[in-house]
């Protein structure tokens, strides 16, 4: 069949929707026959799926990926005076929710393979921080860039050696697992997005916190409803904010969340192909043993990146360049670069990376459509 005409989005939602539309209809309906549009009865039923496919204790859900980071900085007790560890190669949520703290940023190295933070770098900024005596290292912020986990176990040892916070933000990476055990478990706590694009996206802004602590669930509940106690909302303990899901997101992500397996499965065969069909013409991404993607993009790096997506958009076929401008090049994070050396892999990545269209529902021959026109560029560019 030929794919000439066909339009190939980016990311396909409506294709998505399509077989769960009916059940989809009728989650909203339930709400809008019950009424209950805040906190409602499928909000709980979420969190407690979510928890089941996860194995964390606690999840709580939230309003957005964004305010998800937020909640949980400030259920750490992170604020002025105190850094926060994160990457430069990610996008400004994760910063945004640092400075809104009071605090500061401290941006690390990521690998050119996984696009990761790179341990080593942590343990050196730690250091120099810790040396200089004028701000206190309290928190790491490692982003699962583009659906592979990061390394968690070396990151856990250097959070425990220094007695840090850490916090996986996993907007990218939820539904992946590392040796078996699902993300959402590898950190003190961890964010996601519900965002529409991402890996299990509802129809609006949504996220969630995923711990097995206590006491930091706790705190997040509070903080997530305006500050109040289990003696109810008039009855503040801190200073909260209004960070809710709504129950008809809530009711949408249940009926996706059944189908979720099915649609991690499909990716990962999808990034198989693309693997197969690219690596010996661009650079693939390389997923770690015994480490599953959620593959929420499929990226790969060339050097003739800006050409090969003119050619591709030209052809018709999408693509999308992530974080071509860095967050310490960024004009609000430009005072929280604390880093000697510079971040040679992440200016790098910014000028090399692209992501090609990924969703699970990419037919096979819509993709041998995009991997043949990219080989058919590098043919006609060969030197």
């Amino acid at each position: 069949m030929s794919t000439d005409n066909i339009n190939i989005p980016f990311i396909d939602l409506a294709s998505q929707q399509k077989p769960i539309r009916s059940l989809i209809d009728k989650r909203i309906m339930d709400v809008l026959d019950h009424g209950k549009y805040i906190m409602g009865p499928e909000v709980a039923e979420l969190e407690e799926l979510l928890s089941g496919f996860t194995k964390a204790k606690h999840v709580i859900t939230c309003s957005s990926g964004t305010d998800a980071l937020y909640l949980s900085l400030l259920a750490g007790g992170i604020g002025k005076n105190d850094v926060v560890f994160i990457p430069s190669y990610t996008f400004a949520a994760t910063a945004e929710a640092v400075v809104l703290c009071g605090a500061t940023a401290v941006f690390i190295d990521v690998d050119p393979i996984c696009f990761n933070m790179v341990p080593n770098k942590l343990n050196e900024a730690i250091a120099r921080i810790k040396k200089v005596n004028k701000l206190k290292p309290k928190a790491i912020i490692s982003v699962d860039l583009f659906g592979i986990p990061a390394p968690y176990s070396d990151l856990c040892d250097i959070a425990n050696q220094h007695g840090l916070l850490l916090i996986a933000d996993a907007a990218q990476s939820f539904g992946g697992s590392i040796n078996g055990n699902k993300v959402g478990t590898h950190a003190d706590i961890t964010t996601t997005s519900f965002f529409p694009s991402k890996p299990l996206g509802c129809y609006g802004d949504g996220g969630a916190i995923f711990t097995d602590d206590d006491d930091t669930a706790d705190i997040v509940r509070s903080i997530r409803a305006h500050g109040g106690s289990n003696q109810g909302k008039y009855d503040n303990v801190r200073v909260g904010m209004n960070a809710r899901l709504d129950t008809i997101q809530a009711a949408v992500l249940i009926e996706k969340l059944k189908v979720f397996p099915d649609e991690l499965h499909s990716r990962q065969l999808i990034a198989e192909r693309y693997a197969e069909s690219l690596s010996n013409v661009v650079d693939v991404p390389s997923v770690p043993e015994g480490v599953l993607s959620a593959w929420a993009q499929y990226t790969i790096a060339t050097d003739q990146r800006d050409e090969l997506c003119d050619y591709l958009k030209e052809h018709d076929i999408p693509t999308q360049i992530y974080y071509p401008k860095p967050l310490h090049k960024q004009l609000p994070y430009q005072e929280s670069q604390a880093v000697s050396g510079g971040l040679p892999i992440t200016d790098k990545l910014s000028q090399t990376l692209m992501s090609l269209p990924m969703h699970p529902y990419l037919a096979t021959e819509v993709q041998d459509r995009i991997t043949q026109c990219i080989k058919q560029f590098f043919n006609e560019n060969a030197v």
